[in-house]
């Protein structure tokens, strides 16, 4: 039987889905059959959430129209704001997004007058205007109104609530861009995680805190804040190139590079790349994209890693003024796309996802009275 194990289960295929998939030796990365790269140069990020949930693009009428629902279901819950009041300022903001999911499934808990397709639009809506909320209140900012009829999409919403004013059209679809690059990945940790939780037939809520707690380790959804943390550390790109050497001779793990599945790059990080670099140059950080093109270069030199999405998405976030602490929430505003358009599939079709672990403990001893036992 330990012939068959793998650790992980790396390689192990654990269901069928007809979401996405990263194609054979994860050469390229689809969406309901949909290219990535047609995805992130043509669609909008409220687009591509359509196409998962209900495996179509939308029309014009009815995009504008998914685009109203999403608008009409952004706001907070008083208990809710009362909450999110509560978390201290300096939680994890994946805390405060696990906590006010699971409060909000019990203010608006699935039931017969709530469907499942009500639930996914009103995360959808609501966890911009959760994160924003609890952020800006521990900045001084006061209880700060999370409606607005002038930002339709979710990425101009997002950044209007961080900002306090409207962002460019350049800083909208660069987020726009990365929501949609980040908004599925077939069973990766969180995604499972999602699908195991809806297979004991929980609820819609459980099943999307459970994917929040999966995307908060940094081996999942905290890499691009750890990218970022370590692009940051240097000044120079001589220094960079020296400093990553260092690191590769100590064996020290270099974030943002090698991935699992993609073994000769990940499709969606020269998409993300050009939008770095684009920003770079409007905002006069081009040394800090020279010092990454820089550690990417030496990585591939060095190791033949290719950097994956969150290296440069953390750029990307960078540049447009996110702080790096809302790098991995926003990576939940993405996913929870995802999320529940596999939700809905193993709900479709569900059967309790339990498999079969080797034992590896002591043979089947003799139980010892406790009066003879020795205790060495």
């Amino acid at each position: 039987m330990t012939e068959s194990i793998k650790e992980g289960l790396e390689g192990i295929i654990a269901g069928k889905t007809a979401i996405s998939t990263v194609g054979k030796e994860g050469l390229d990365l689809t969406y309901r059959g949909y290219s990535i790269h047609d995805l992130a140069q043509n669609a909008t990020f409220e687009e591509v959430v359509f196409l998962l949930l209900y495996n179509r693009l939308p029309t014009r009428n009815q995009l504008s129209g998914f685009i109203d629902q999403l608008n009409s279901l952004r706001e907070l819950p008083a208990a809710l704001q009362s909450v999110l009041k509560l978390i201290p300022q300096d939680t994890n903001p994946m805390d405060v997004l696990r906590t006010g999911c699971s409060m909000l499934g019990t203010l608006e808990p699935e039931d017969g007058h709530r469907t499942q397709e009500h639930i996914a639009k009103r995360l959808l809506a609501i966890l911009p205007s959760m994160l924003l909320f609890w952020y800006q209140y521990h900045q001084g900012k006061g209880s700060i109104e999370t409606t607005s009829e002038s930002e339709k999409t979710i990425a101009s919403h997002l950044l209007h609530l961080l900002y306090g004013h409207p962002a460019t059209a350049d800083q909208i679809r660069a987020l726009d861009v990365a929501l949609i690059l980040h908004a599925e990945h077939e069973f990766n940790a969180s995604t499972f995680t999602c699908r195991v939780i809806t297979s004991t037939l929980s609820d819609f809520y459980s099943a999307i805190t459970g994917g929040i707690c999966a995307l908060r380790g940094p081996l999942h959804g905290g890499a691009d804040e750890a990218a970022m943390e370590q692009i940051s550390k240097f000044h120079s790109v001589e220094e960079a190139e020296e400093g990553i050497k260092a690191m590769l001779s100590k064996k020290e793990k270099v974030m943002g590079f090698g991935h699992r599945v993609y073994k000769y790059g990940d499709p969606r990080s020269e998409i993300i790349k050009q939008w770095a670099k684009n920003l770079s140059s409007k905002t006069g950080s081009q040394v800090l994209f020279s010092i990454a093109e820089k550690i990417e270069e030496v990585m591939f030199k060095e190791k033949h890693l290719y950097p994956n999405v969150d290296f440069y998405s953390a750029l990307t976030y960078h540049f447009l003024g996110i702080p790096t602490l809302l790098f991995t929430p926003l990576f939940v505003i993405s996913r929870t796309a995802g999320w529940c358009a596999h939700i809905f599939e193993q709900r479709a079709n569900n059967r309790l996802i339990r498999p079969i672990a080797e034992y590896v403990g002591p043979l089947p001893m003799p139980y010892i009275p406790i009066e003879q036992r020795t205790g060495l």
